[in-house]
């Protein structure tokens, strides 16, 4: 009897569970398909080596364009004269939107040199290079607030007053507080020039009542006190 369950006992130990046949499957596909699946572990890596490549390349055009763009500022601040500042640098900033338009640096540089054409009085320029920064940044939205103000403002130079409100009323409806303030003091003075007093007012006071740290509290009081 003892005998017998030691034969039954031994046959069941020869027995394979289910994780060794699954490995031994397993192994038999590793051997017959040894040559694919080289090939493949060879393409996985070949993969790797071209994404690291890509990375190393956007990293190192990124830190390029960071540097160029910084110099070129340095170059304009030390001219110290907008007119000339201009002249100075625009073939540099149209080289770094040509080289480098897909970096964040020279994303940014398009803010950066339109600001720099708006102090030159060069506004129409001014206009397109932000028109063109905030289709880039459509979707930040304290860079966007940044661009409307800008926009607002340039358009004002422009004498295109209606469309510098819808700037600023862009702002002033927004989803973040940035600039809100400075929106607000736009349309009031755009307001209070085109006659339209009451709308005015009401914007001062939202400066008062909305903005108390506001750098332009003080003048919208004294706005209010004069409406009254």
């Amino acid at each position: 009897m003892a005998d017998k369950i030691s034969r039954e006992r031994k046959k069941e130990l020869e027995q394979l569970d289910p994780f060794q046949e699954n490995l031994l499957k397993m192994m038999g596909y590793v051997k017959e398909f040894k040559k694919q699946l080289i090939l493949i572990g060879g393409a996985i890596v070949l993969v790797a080596l071209v994404f690291s490549g890509i990375m190393y390349s956007f990293q190192k055009a990124e830190n390029t364009a960071g540097i160029l763009v910084t110099e070129t500022l340095k170059k304009y601040a030390e001219i110290n004269d907008p007119e000339k500042g201009y002249l100075e640098t625009e073939a540099d900033f149209k080289m770094i939107f040509s080289e480098y338009a897909n970096t964040n640096a020279g994303k940014l540089a398009k803010v950066k040199f339109a600001k720099i054409c708006y102090e030159a009085s060069k506004f129409d320029q001014s206009y397109q290079y932000y028109k063109e920064s905030l289709q880039i940044f459509k979707n930040n939205e304290l860079i966007k607030n940044f661009i409307l103000a800008s926009l607002g403002h340039v358009c004002i130079s422009r004498k295109e007053f209606d469309e510098a409100k819808d700037y600023f009323l862009k702002i002033e409806n927004g989803k973040t507080d940035l600039l809100k303030d400075e929106a607000k003091f736009s349309l009031a003075i755009l307001d209070e020039v085109s006659g339209n007093t009451a709308e005015s007012k009401k914007m001062y006071e939202k400066i008062v009542t909305e903005h108390e740290d506001s750098m332009y509290l003080s003048i919208a009081k004294s706005k209010i006190q004069e409406m009254n």
